[in-house]
């Protein structure tokens, strides 16, 4: 059986508008369905959170705007992880940052450039069906690993990096949420680490769709077939520690704790700031960046830090 259509939802109080994102993005395979404004949206999602990868959200609309819907679905467990890609004709930096704090992590602005909207729809649906397919692997078990205090694993490639983070999330109180920002780091050492694939390589990589390739090709070079990070555990101080190192030369990590408006825009660079958010109570990177600390604390939901640093 073939896998369904990805399902957008447009919410825009515009008629036109609403046409015209159908038209655009039912040609690439998905899914479109609309709604007048955040109340008639907010009963479609309420009904059915499963059912939507992304929502496409006007941000000035009449009887609830889109960033009252946005604080509504990020105040939701069940809605908290469907992406919302925010448009708007206000791109000024304060209208943006405001848009990320209240959990917008992808940005459109009107009138539309058709192939960015594609673009960003694409990778919002592409990252969706990713957390959707790790926090299936959490699903599947490992109550035991509730018991781990200490553990130490080393992993190579990007596979290896998902399966521990899905391993280890169920180490976790909210396995769901600490997945998604627990693999991101995982991955993180792998690829931008061991491989040193920059930000700029990783866009260009992205748009072209040779990604995947590129992480093969790395990986089989002499200087990396040895190369390995690591990821400790350990269950100390009333929580949940887990110390990821890699051999990389390190990055500029602090730019990359929350989503800067100027790449509001891009289609990647946004795991950092959601791990932060989500799924840790705590993000220490050490040295140059090639070492990062994340704690989850037991007594608290980890998005009980849920807040501006």
């Amino acid at each position: 059986m073939s896998n369904p259509s990805p399902s957008v939802l447009v919410v825009d109080d515009h008629a036109l508008d609403r046409k015209l994102l159908t038209a655009y993005l039912t040609p690439e395979g998905y899914a479109v369905e609309t709604a007048s404004d955040g109340v008639e949206a907010w009963g479609k999602l309420n009904a059915e959170p499963e059912r939507y990868d992304v929502v496409l959200l006007d941000r000035t609309m009449p009887r609830m705007d889109g960033m009252q819907l946005l604080t509504r679905m990020k105040e939701e467990e069940h809605l908290r992880m469907v992406p919302v890609i925010m448009q708007t004709a206000l791109a000024g930096r304060e209208q943006i940052l405001e848009g990320i704090r209240a959990g917008a992590y992808y940005y459109l602005t009107k009138p539309y450039d058709v192939d960015m909207l594609r673009s960003v729809v694409r990778t919002a649906v592409t990252d969706h069906q990713g957390y959707k397919d790790l926090q299936s692997q959490v699903k599947k078990g490992f109550d035991s690993l509730r018991l781990l205090e200490k553990a130490v694993f080393t992993f190579q490639t990007v596979e290896q990096a998902r399966d521990l983070g899905t391993l280890l999330a169920n180490t976790c109180p909210d396995p769901n949420a600490t997945v998604i920002g627990l693999t991101e780091l995982l991955v993180n050492a792998v690829e931008h680490g061991n491989l040193g694939i920059t930000y700029e390589e990783k866009t260009r990589l992205f748009a072209n769709g040779t990604w995947g390739e590129e992480v093969q090709r790395r990986l089989a070079q002499p200087e990396n077939v040895s190369q390995r990070a690591e990821v400790a555990f350990e269950r100390a101080d009333g929580g949940l520690r887990f110390t990821i190192r890699d051999c990389g030369k390190g990055f500029d990590w602090q730019k990359y704790m929350q989503v800067d408006p100027q790449r509001a825009f891009d289609t990647h660079g946004r795991g950092i700031a959601m791990a932060n958010r989500l799924s840790f109570s705590h993000i220490e990177y050490r040295g140059c960046g090639n070492e990062v600390v994340g704690t989850v604390t037991c007594s608290t939901s980890p998005r009980g830090s849920d807040r501006e640093r």
